[in-house]
């Protein structure tokens, strides 16, 4: 059974080599692309289920055992984001086949589906893997697929977003292998349970050294305030789909090292202070940045990275109560941020602008259109029952029970980032989708009426947006498998256990 965890990473990525030599055959590939998806998704699902059932699952890699092997790992924590991200990324390769994009133009056709399946593979590496060295690889893999992706059929502006997501990219990497080197001198392994328990010996000055250089590596990736420059100038320039699938699963996938590396590695029996300095930071700024844009995508770019705080605001308090919030936020996020950008995609085909400027005044689009904007837009402001609301009660209550001066800073700046989210999903949805008079007379005369959306665009958007809601209606179980998943965090134990005992499980 525990064979099983191979399949998320071998599969998308052979699949990839395959859709290279069908290169001619569209229709192929898009089968290829969208049966490995459901293939590797359906996997996750049950590796979710057995992981709680039984804890962590481990597969040492061609049999070579902890920690001189490869090992690959699936705890309730990866598990769950694994199945979560597999479900965005399905959704948004449906999207995209429907928007036709990447279909229409023979030589970007060719490399979609690879780059895109390769990227699926480096998601499931990432989650899947038990040591740090792989985690880079991961990481690598994931980057090479999404530079594919973000300057295909690029022009001159998308070619130098690009370059500067990948100069960025390649210097957390370098900051990455540096931090490896490091941790290997100090430790003799990269292995995360075997890491888990020498960390531990350390004298504290390198093990806070090391443990700040990972969290500056990870806050690279996941676009933590300052060191998030880069997301904002690089991820609108590419097409929707493209952002869609970043934005649900490139800064997760760093949030989710920073939490796996911190709780494993360097555990704190109280709150970090400087985390939660950068969480309340990371929100503020962030949203801030957002009501000034005049662009919906550098707008939900930079609620991107607003929300990011929230995540890291569970992890400053480093216990239960506030790594459940953070991974019951990490769940909504993904699929609320995915919809938002999807719904984004369907205005800016239909207006022809993103300017939010230029989009008042312009026949508004489908009244259904607005009700798949609304209902994302409401679950990130917060609002009551949707998901966003369940995840930051959960960090609000986690906030109010540590009670220190940190935890009330940083419930201080989630409930003003809310506030100032609502207000920028209000002004967003007032200039796509009310039609008001147009403010300013130069802007130019709008088309008779909007493009409507193709029906596989629109019909993906609405499923996402229904999982948005279904998000709700399992709270419950949701809620309760993070708290598992957030009592193995802080226990580390089970982990170690798992992989460390050495006899391969049938």
């Amino acid at each position: 059974m525990n064979l099983l965890l191979a399949l998320p990473v071998v599969l998308p990525l052979l699949a990839a080599g395959l859709s290279i030599a069908l290169r001619r055959h569209l229709r192929a590939q898009r089968s290829l692309s969208t049966a490995v998806l459901v293939i590797v998704l359906t996997v996750a699902f049950l590796l979710l289920v057995l992981a709680d059932r039984r804890g962590p699952l481990v597969l040492p890699v061609g049999g070579w055992e902890a920690p001189a092997g490869i090992t690959l790992v699936a705890d309730r924590l990866s598990a769950l984001l694994l199945t979560v991200s597999l479900l965005v990324a399905l959704a948004v390769l449906l999207f995209s086949m429907g928007q036709g994009t990447a279909e229409r133009r023979g030589r970007v056709a060719t490399a979609f589906h690879p780059a895109y399946l390769l990227l699926a593979g480096g998601v499931g590496l990432a989650f899947l893997t038990g040591d740090l060295f792989n985690l880079f690889v991961a990481f690598e893999v994931m980057l090479g697929a999404s530079y594919v992706l973000i300057t295909l059929n690029a022009g001159t502006q998308r070619t130098r977003a690009g370059m500067t997501y990948v100069l960025v990219s390649l210097t957390s990497s370098l900051l990455f292998i540096t931090a490896i080197a490091l941790v290997y001198a100090a430790t003799g392994t990269v292995n995360l349970a075997q890491l888990g328990e020498r960390t531990a010996a350390l004298p504290d000055g390198l093990r806070s050294a090391l443990g700040l250089l990972l969290l500056v590596v990870f806050g690279i990736k996941s676009a933590m305030v300052p060191l998030h420059f880069w997301l904002p100038d690089s991820y609108p320039t590419a097409p929707a789909p493209i952002t869609a699938v970043f934005a649900a699963l490139l800064t997760k996938v760093g949030v989710y090292a920073m939490v796996r590396t911190q709780t494993l590695l360097f555990p704190r029996e109280e709150t970090w202070v400087l985390l939660a300095v950068l969480a309340v930071a990371t929100m503020l700024l962030g949203i801030l940045g957002a009501l000034a844009q005049d662009d919906i995508n550098r707008l939900l770019s930079f609620t991107l990275v607003s929300h990011i705080g929230f995540m890291l605001f569970g992890l400053a308090l480093f216990d239960v109560a506030g790594l459940t919030g953070t991974i019951l936020y990490i769940v909504h996020h993904i699929v609320v941020q995915a919809t938002l950008f999807l719904v984004a995609g369907l205005v800016v085909r239909g207006a022809g602008t993103p300017a939010l400027r230029r989009l008042e005044g312009r026949a508004p689009p489908p009244a259904l259109l607005a009700l798949l904007f609304l209902v994302p837009a409401l679950s990130l402001s917060g609002i009551p029952p949707l998901s966003g609301f369940v995840a930051k009660l959960a960090l609000l209550r986690a906030g109010a029970a540590d009670g220190g001066a940190a935890a009330y800073a940083l419930v201080a700046a989630a409930l003003l980032t809310s506030l100032l989210t609502l207000a920028a999903m209000a002004r967003l949805g007032r200039s796509a989708f009310s039609g008001a008079p147009r403010p300013d007379p130069r802007t130019p005369p709008a088309p008779a009426a909007p493009r409507r959306p193709a029906r596989l665009m629109a019909a993906t958007t609405a499923g996402m947006a229904l999982a948005g809601v279904t998000l709700v209606v399992l709270a419950g179980p949701l809620a309760r498998i993070s708290e598992r998943a957030a009592e193995d965090l802080m226990d580390r134990d089970p982990y170690r256990s798992a992989v460390l005992v050495t006899e391969a499980k049938p």
